[in-house]
């Protein structure tokens, strides 16, 4: 893309083997707005934490990982559920064995919070809105930068290493989900949101959704991946609705399922009407008969002759 710049100076780690370093996708498509902010913030928190917001499917984990496996900066990666404790965080005693065979013995498991404090690493939660608020302000203090105290490992005392950072990725910004799309969403504690500094990855432009496709799906006709691309606009245009939260519809196409739409295009090309097939897999078997027909309707006007 002209928009990104082919080199950013920040701050990072000298390339390793490290298996927490996340993979790299060469194919991945990155926008200057989000390799600006992320960047700035690794490179100066400034004693605040991440909250990286948007829509499902939007690339808020994806950018996260990416820039960091550029960076070859280790990450601690867990999805928070409804049921999560900060022990799952902190760590827990566990009977491990030495060596197959032997006995095992009772041993301290660091989590992921204890690892990457230890060892400056990212903290990566996604899902943050799913957990609940009361376990996550457990986490104040260490946001704050105060180290973390283990009682349950004799009371050790892990200071935050230089490079430790926190970074949380979820559907709402913490106040909850008035519109009800997103089940099992949580308002957050405002004390605990206070402590993050927040930023919405949207959907990717067009230009940048048709260049994601022609890498993904190479040989799938122009017209078609404008087609699709056009297509998953309309569907979200449905569901946001006009003012973003009074939609029509309760799914949208993401980044990811356009991606799988037209993978699928591929691979089932010689099914009976392709593109309704490999919509079907993609988006369309978990959707609403209203929703379905719906967005039949749009495919349909989208594709004209081509939707056979």
């Amino acid at each position: 893309m002209n928009s990104v710049p082919q080199e950013v100076t920040t701050l990072g780690y000298a390339p390793s083997s490290d298996p927490f370093i996340p993979s790299k996708d060469d194919n991945y498509i990155f926008r200057k707005e989000l390799i600006r902010e992320v960047t700035a913030f690794l490179k100066k928190p400034f004693g605040d934490a991440l909250y990286v917001t948007g829509p499902t499917g939007s690339g808020k984990t994806s950018g996260i990982t990416e820039i960091a496996a550029r960076l070859s900066w280790p990450v601690q990666q867990i999805t928070a559920n409804g049921r999560m404790e900060l022990a799952d965080l902190v760590g827990h005693h566990a009977l491990i064995s030495p060596k197959p065979g032997e006995a095992p013995i009772m041993k301290f498991m660091y989590g992921p919070l204890a690892t990457a404090m230890k060892h400056g690493q990212i903290l990566l939660i996604n899902e943050i809105d799913l957990a609940d608020p009361v376990e996550l302000s457990g986490l104040n203090d260490v946001l704050e930068g105060r180290p973390l105290v283990i009682s349950q490992n004799g009371g050790e005392i892990i200071k935050p290493h230089p490079m430790f950072r926190v970074v949380v990725t979820g559907n709402s910004t913490g106040s909850g989900d008035p519109t009800g799309r997103y089940q099992g969403v949580m308002m957050q504690n405002i004390a605990a949101m206070d402590r993050y500094r927040f930023i919405k990855v949207g959907y990717a432009e067009p230009a940048t959704e048709m260049d994601i496709l022609s890498r993904v799906a190479p040989t799938l006709n122009e017209s078609i991946r404008e087609g699709m691309v056009k297509t998953a606009n309309e569907i979200r245009r449905l569901f946001m609705g006009e003012s973003g939260d009074d939609g029509e519809i309760g799914v949208t196409m993401s980044t990811r399922t356009l991606v799988r739409w037209a993978k699928l295009s591929l691979q089932f090309r010689g099914a009976p009407n392709t593109l309704k097939y490999a919509l079907e897999q993609a988006l369309l078997t978990r959707s609403s008969n209203e929703e379905s027909e719906a967005i039949l309707r749009i495919s349909k006007d989208v594709f004209g002759e081509q939707w056979r």
